[in-house]
């Protein structure tokens, strides 16, 4: 990593948080597509729900196998070249996962996914500490809450645009392929459809290579994240991170909070098909979760750190979160799909609240600290496949409850008392390492 420079002056911020907005923006388009590519392949590869949510989980393991080489990545590269080097593999994995998709081969399709969130994992890696240590650490859910408005905009539009692009006829075209009349018949429809893919991820690669040449040649400062060290902590007094348990429980938080993210935003449209509800209707039902997400963050923005602190909105979230779900459970058809796609607006401030929580403090360590934080995001592929599985044996709506209350129930306990775990000993004890 570079060596330490000056902090960047208010017009350096604000150019910094244009840029990483558009970032964040990347991150949320990319991200949220994963609900309707569901949907996408179990039609054009003919899939189970199971083989089908391969998709997320693919996509979502890829940050756990590679957040730690990112985090070697950015101390070689530093943060802004990291970022453009994200965008860049990126691109690579759209490109892949366009050719492979119109020639419907899975599991090159797959791969190409896996690339995309070995991208993003190296890009988010870089740019969560980045606005974290940006301002006072104390805001830094309030600036991550400005990222998450650009981050759920794109994710409301994602499943809008490949609706339009790729799934519009989708229930009429599944009809035309159970009423083939010959498997060649079967096979020219079902190829015409995944040939629809093409043209998006391509135009989508192309972008994403320009928008990594953007990035670093953009006015975005280099800074560093000995930062993140603040008043709590003096850099040379910072322990190895075996003695920081706040970090290892934020972790683990962040693991099962990203698998409830996914599963209100991904697996909406599946639970919603639980119902009997049409393919036409439910492919839109991971835009009414990030509209909840948004509504969220525009009440985090407001009242993080003015009236509550993120600590304790993080806790009331945690509370909506769990209330939700057994609203989800106790009710049905359109007004179960209501409450699941409302746990949005719980789940919208809990990444802006535990990824500071968890790194905070950690000075010199903040980079590897990072990197393990990112690597939670791996829950999304855990949860959602979980619930595919078990629901073929149990009821559905009974299969959500029991991942999902759990889940926000730890999440709480780490808003309430996790984040400060051995915080202060950790803080005050000489280094070892």
């Amino acid at each position: 990593m570079a060596p330490v420079k000056p902090s960047p002056s208010p017009h350096q911020n604000r150019a910094s948080m244009v840029v990483i907005g558009v970032l964040f923006f990347i991150f949320g388009f990319v991200t949220w597509l994963n609900g309707p590519l569901i949907t996408f392949v179990k039609l054009a590869f003919t899939l189970d729900d199971v083989n089908a949510f391969l998709i997320p989980m693919v996509f979502y393991l890829s940050y756990l196998f590679l957040s730690l080489p990112s985090s070697w990545v950015l101390r070689r590269t530093g943060m802004k070249k990291g970022m453009g080097a994200g965008l860049f593999v990126m691109a690579v994995g759209a490109a892949l996962f366009g050719e492979c998709a119109t020639i419907r081969v899975y599991p090159g399709a797959l791969a190409g996914l896996f690339v995309i969130g070995a991208g993003l994992s190296l890009l988010q890696t870089a740019a969560n500490p980045y606005i974290s240590i940006l301002g006072p650490i104390d805001s830094a859910a309030q600036r991550i809450a400005v990222m998450g408005i650009c981050n759920k905009v794109a994710g409301m539009l994602a499943p809008v645009a490949i609706g339009a692009l790729v799934l519009s006829g989708i229930d009429t075209l599944d009809q035309q392929v159970k009423a083939a009349p010959t498997p060649e018949a079967r096979e020219a429809l079902l190829s015409a459809f995944a040939a629809k893919i093409h043209l998006p991820y391509l135009a989508m690669a192309a972008l994403l290579a320009l928008l990594a040449v953007w990035v670093v040649r953009s006015p975005l400062p280099e800074i560093s994240a000995d930062s993140n060290a603040g008043s709590e902590s003096r850099d040379g007094d910072t322990p190895p991170l075996s003695r920081i348990p706040h970090l290892w429980l934020g972790v683990l938080c962040l693991f099962l909070y990203v698998g409830v993210e996914v599963m209100a935003g991904d697996a909406i449209g599946t639970y919603g098909h639980g119902f009997d509800l049409p393919l036409d209707e439910t492919k839109f039902f991971t835009s009414f979760t990030l509209a909840a997400m948004l509504a969220g963050y525009l009440g985090g923005l407001v009242l993080i750190p003015r009236v509550l602190s993120q600590e304790r909105y993080l806790a009331l979230s945690a509370a909506l979160g769990v209330v939700l779900t057994i609203a989800a459970y106790a009710t049905h058809g359109y007004a179960s799909v209501a409450c699941v796609a409302a746990l949005g607006f719980a789940n919208a401030m809990m990444w802006p609240a535990i990824f500071p929580l968890g790194i905070r403090g950690l000075g010199r360590h903040t980079e590897i600290g990072s990197a393990f934080m990112v690597m939670g995001i791996a829950g999304g592929a855990v949860l959602p496949q979980l619930f595919v599985q078990l629901k073929q044996h149990f009821p559905f709506q009974a299969v959500f409850l029991a991942l999902m209350a759990p889940a926000y129930l730890y999440i709480l306990f780490f808003a309430l008392y996790g984040h400060r775990v051995g915080r202060k000993a950790a803080i005050a004890a000489p280094s070892l390492a």
